[in-house]
């Protein structure tokens, strides 16, 4: 397939250390959509950006969304939406219970049309695990709940983040050990 993986981050952006930011820098070809503005999001901003980037690539696309960047995701038109082969959704916002993100609101209950997967922690302190369990079920995704995981950023321990590099592999062609090597990220053990 050799798409190319787009990486989303959410409001504020992702910071040196988190897996994102590790992410592009390992692995090669990965392009990384940036906001004019993290702080003040506006959909049709954020959007705009990330469909204009998706449209840009020659080939197939395999979404890495943190936080507010799933849901910007689930905002893509139909264009960006036909390009993208795969989405690894990790930590999706809750656009309604935070003023500053309302302008995503609400949050798009189609199913998407291509393989996703949804990754939320029981003790996410941006939006509960059931109303991700919600989004999972209403995108059609696969649902992967982490246990006390918090934000599933840096801030709750998760720099380099095998599980999920395990599970953005698993939505490409690639082989989940040539994937590590070209990140430095050691694969896991037990997949």
């Amino acid at each position: 397939m050799n798409a190319t993986v787009v990486i989303v981050p959410g409001w504020r952006d992702s910071g040196p250390g988190h897996w994102q930011s590790l992410w592009q820098e390992g692995i090669p070809g990965a392009l990384r959509v940036v906001q004019d503005d993290w702080v003040t999001p506006t959909r049709n901003a954020w959007v705009s950006a990330l469909e204009k980037l998706v449209l840009e690539q020659d080939g197939p696309v395999v979404i890495a969304a943190h936080s507010l960047g799933c849901i910007a995701t689930t905002h893509l038109g139909e264009a960006a939406t036909a390009r993208i082969a795969g989405a690894l959704l990790v930590a999706p916002a809750d656009p309604e219970r935070r003023a500053v993100l309302a302008d995503f609101a609400p949050v798009p209950y189609a199913k998407l049309p291509y393989r996703s997967i949804v990754v939320a922690s029981s003790n996410d302190p941006f939006c509960p695990v059931r109303l991700a369990g919600a989004y999972a079920r209403a995108w059609g995704s696969e649902f992967v709940r982490m246990q006390n995981a918090g934000h599933i950023n840096i801030d709750s321990g998760h720099g380099d983040w095998p599980l999920g590099l395990a599970l953005l592999q698993s939505l490409t062609d690639e082989p989940a050990s040539l994937l590590a090597r070209r990140t430095s990220i050691e694969p896991l053990a037990t997949l």
